[in-house]
């Protein structure tokens, strides 16, 4: 069975070279481990979880070892798999790393980067990031499954066709953008393997009215799903899906994985809900950003900090209400009561709310579901995007630990963005106020510094854009992994 490396206290974030000094076997860039939580789940999911319930619904959804494609695995598992090999490169990618961080320096990149390389104090450590990407650059490979129909599986470019945001990016990259760098040719040379799980599609096939089991059935066709590769190749088995990933910005993916153990204890999550109180484990998961690419929308340079003439700002989305109750506690507080904290929970028509965001110093990110936790907001890239400083409104702040920003293992959030406690709502205007002009212009410096590991590019993705931000960060808890096979 495989096991999992990582460094570091409870609630510490370590640098990624750091904790490559301390270890042989493995290289861990993440906060240690955490106590984590039982995965929230209606009576039915954790009835079935409980009951072993791992069955398809339909043979035609899962794979099966007497499919079509039972063959064709056949002779994709007869391939020689060179792990010797594989382990040892990465071996040797674990100690260029540690050579960059100690000698400040790394491989000269000849990557087409456009002159990019990362600098300053917004990177926990630059050498190390820099060498780490590079290495993955060069060297990590995915596999995808290819077995399996919709609405269970996303179907490569079909994904990207209908869906404009980070997930369908992601997937059309991993399924040969970018001239197909990390895409692997056969299994034998794969680091890591896709599951193209669609959580919201099955979410969609499943859901009927007044149904008396609304869980039920899906943990039945993801955990079929798995067990049907289980069953046909030998790759879930040897690592118990340690080195396997999921993707999904669908708020159902936490519960949906709970349906095979392996799935939510050691497969690589990668996810938009980045609330460690709801499951969310940053040793082993991934903090996706909510991105979304506005059709035809043009890029707008962000104003300089002297026509930023609002001292903060945030708009609810859709019907205005709901969205969990640090939201409702800044509508209550806030909404139509001040003019420097300008809060709506409904934008006025007429009003645009990226122009308001680039009007702002401070832009309101309150991050939070039905419960209150700390789920990923969307408003923290469209802050970046705007040049707008984010304001990270969580509960306790995420001094407790419970939410974990993307891109936390390489950028160090503390440096650009300012954290308010939910509990400190009603402060919020005392405390961005008592921001010096002159710490407002570092944040905000860096803040742009930072706007290229989240904007989100047409297909194929650029260089250290956010697309390749979050296969970095695959590729980072891939490189944490020991396996003994």
């Amino acid at each position: 069975m495989a096991s999992k490396n990582s460094c570091a206290c409870h609630g510490v974030v370590v640098t990624l070279a750091s904790c490559l000094l301390l270890g042989v076997a493995a290289v861990s860039v993440l906060a240690a481990h955490v106590a984590v939580g039982r995965i929230w789940s209606p009576a039915g999911a954790a009835a079935a979880a409980a009951a072993g319930h791992h069955h398809s619904l339909s043979p035609a959804s899962v794979p099966s070892p007497s499919s079509r494609h039972a063959h064709h695995a056949r002779e994709l598992v007869n391939r020689r798999v060179q792990v010797g090999r594989m382990e040892a490169g990465l071996a040797q990618a674990r100690a260029s790393i540690r050579r960059a961080s100690r000698t400040r320096n790394c491989t000269p990149d000849d990557g087409g980067g456009g002159g990019f390389i990362p600098r300053g104090a917004v990177y926990r450590d630059a050498y190390a990031f820099h060498q780490s990407y590079i290495e993955m650059e060069k060297r990590f490979k995915v596999w995808t499954y290819r077995e399996g129909e919709p609405p269970v599986v996303q179907k490569g470019g079909a994904a990207f066709a209908g869906d404009d945001g980070i997930v369908g990016h992601l997937i059309a990259e991993l399924d040969g953008g970018g001239g197909g760098r990390h895409r692997a040719r056969h299994p034998g040379e794969a680091h890591a393997f896709f599951l193209p799980i669609s959580v919201a599609s099955i979410a969609g096939y499943v859901y009927r009215r007044d149904m008396i089991d609304f869980w039920d059935p899906q943990l039945r066709l993801v955990a079929g799903y798995v067990d049907g590769l289980a069953a046909m190749y030998p790759f879930w088995n040897r690592s118990r899906g340690a080195d396997h990933f999921l993707v999904s910005c669908h708020q159902w993916a936490p519960i949906l994985s709970a349906a095979k153990a392996e799935l939510r204890g050691n497969a690589i999550r990668v996810m938009c809900d980045a609330d460690m109180s709801d499951g969310f484990n940053p040793a082993t998961d991934v903090a996706l950003p909510p991105v979304v690419a506005r059709g035809g929308a043009r890029r707008v340079s962000p104003r300089a900090a002297s026509e930023r003439t609002v001292l903060a700002f945030f708009a609810a989305g859709g019907g205005g209400g709901g969205g969990g109750v640090v939201r409702e506690a800044l509508l209550a507080r806030w909404e139509g009561r001040d003019d420097r904290v300008v809060v709506y929970g409904r934008l006025p028509a007429g009003v645009d709310h990226g122009e308001f965001m680039r009007r702002a110093r401070f832009c309101l990110c309150p991050c939070g579901g039905d419960e209150g936790a700390a789920a990923a907001s969307r408003r923290v890239v469209e802050a970046i995007t705007a040049g707008c400083v984010p304001v990270l409104v969580a509960a306790a702040g995420g001094d407790d630990g419970s939410y974990s920003p993307p891109f936390s293992d390489v950028l160090d959030w503390a440096r650009f963005s300012v954290a308010v406690p939910a509990e400190r709502v009603g402060e919020i205007k005392d405390i961005l106020a008592g921001v010096s002009d002159r710490r407002y212009g570092v944040l905000r410096r860096r803040v742009l510094r930072v706007r290229r590991h989240f904007r989100l590019n047409r297909p194929p993705a650029k260089r250290f854009d956010v697309v390749n931000m979050v296969i970095h960060s695959i590729w980072l808890r891939r490189l944490n992994l020991s396996l003994p096979y």
